[in-house]
């Protein structure tokens, strides 16, 4: 450590720093040409050097520079800086997988922390040379664990190993998600169950993968998944019956994201179906988490499944004594003109009933974007009526009583 404090204070550093910064400015140079706006993704992050592709880029012309400079200049900042470009390009590289693949989590946050902290801990200790001693340390910690001896270095080193390759499989994982949700001439539906499949495939093989890297054989999972199939069958029956669900939903595509449906109740629009449960957003903005074995196995009004089009109705009272067959065609044009009512079927208007106060008329109208709300388009239409009534001088009848007094 003395000596790399001694070789900082040469002059050839200032040299050294010259060219650390020119790797950094190229480093910079190059995301800014290759990033095209793209912001929340793996490679260029949110401002597009916050993403794993700057400190990856800074740290190969670090290393490129290194080799260039070591027979000309004795290195030191080369020797501090290539170390620390490393280090953030490990941090990133987690922060920004797991940001990706679970972007709401709160425990992904604490975990972007703490292997933050980790990653620049162990720098340290290799700066300051006392890595080698806390690794001679952890090994002199031994158990017995099932008549094999295991040591703290060795648990610590396979749980980094686990942490890594899960790391890759996240990034595979939310690559391939991507690259399926972004595809076109594909129903989203099935795009959507495609990229659930792949990612839980992608994580059953890290899973097998990180056990293998961090020691564990597999054969003693066979216990495990015993274990796990008896909490299926007795306490887990109903998550395992959502996730089945989902996919059953999404292969049969019998709701898909788009459709305005009523369930339990609840109308709305499905904005999102996962593998557990389905998102579906009210008109008023309320969302209702609905989980899948629900959709299965009770009656789902779905009014976009094999037609889009909605009928819709509203009625009117005139006085007795109104000329309806002049003025019926009348209001059937003028709702025909009103905006998102359709020609085909053609609105219509009939006599429902002989109301105390006045003759109720009944307007049929259909409507194709039930998603874009239902009170609104059912006001233009009233209005329109309303106009028209006013402008024939046609009344609306108030409710009327008749009053006799005895004798």
């Amino acid at each position: 450590m003395n000596d790399l404090l001694a070789a900082l204070l040469r002059p050839t550093a200032l040299a050294e720093l010259g060219a650390l910064a020119l790797c950094l400015v190229g480093a910079y140079a190059v995301v800014r040409l290759l990033h095209r706006g793209e912001t929340g993704g793996v490679w260029f992050g949110d401002r597009g050097f916050d993403g794993v592709l700057f400190p990856l880029l800074a740290l190969g012309f670090a290393l490129a520079a290194r080799w260039t400079l070591k027979s000309q200049l004795p290195l030191a900042v080369f020797k501090l800086a290539v170390p620390i470009l490393a280090s953030l390009a490990v941090i990133r590289v987690t922060v920004r997988v797991l940001h990706v693949a679970f972007p709401t989590s709160r425990i992904v946050r604490a975990l972007e922390r703490t292997v933050s902290w980790m990653v620049w801990i162990v720098l340290v200790l290799w700066l300051t040379d006392l890595l080698p001693l806390v690794l001679a340390e952890m090994e002199a910690i031994q158990w017995h664990i099932a008549g094999a001896q295991v040591s703290l270095r060795s648990l610590v080193e396979g749980a980094l190993s686990a942490v890594v390759v899960l790391v890759l499989v996240l990034w595979l994982s939310a690559t391939i998600e991507a690259r399926l949700l972004k595809a076109d001439g594909v129903n989203l539906s099935v795009r959507k169950m495609a990229a659930n499949a792949t990612r839980a495939l992608l994580l059953l093989v890290g899973l097998l993968l990180a056990l293998s890297a961090a020691g564990i054989p597999l054969g003693a999972l066979s216990v495990l998944g015993g274990a796990v199939g008896v909490g299926i069958g007795l306490g887990l029956q109903k998550l395992a019956a959502n996730y089945v669900s989902g996919f059953v939903i999404l292969a049969e595509r019998s709701l898909r994201i788009g459709d305005v449906v009523k369930v339990d109740n609840f109308e709305g629009r499905i904005t999102d179906i996962t593998t557990r449960y389905t998102v579906i957003r009210a008109q008023n903005g309320r969302e209702s988490i609905v989980p899948n074995e629900l959709l299965i196995t009770q009656r789902v009004e779905n009014c976009s499944f094999a037609d889009p089009k909605v009928a819709m109705t509203t009625t009117v009272q005139v006085s007795y004594g109104t000329d309806l067959s002049a003025l019926m065609p009348r209001m059937v044009a003028a709702v025909g003109v009103v905006p998102r009512v359709l020609d085909d079927p053609a609105p219509s208007v009939q006599l429902s009933q002989f109301a105390a106060d006045g003759l109720e008329l009944t307007i049929v109208f259909w409507i194709a974007d039930i998603e874009n709300g239902q009170g609104n388009v059912r006001s233009d239409v009233n209005l329109a009526v309303l106009g028209l009534l006013n402008a024939q001088g046609v009344e609306i009848p108030f409710p009327q009583r008749v009053m006799r007094q005895p004798g």
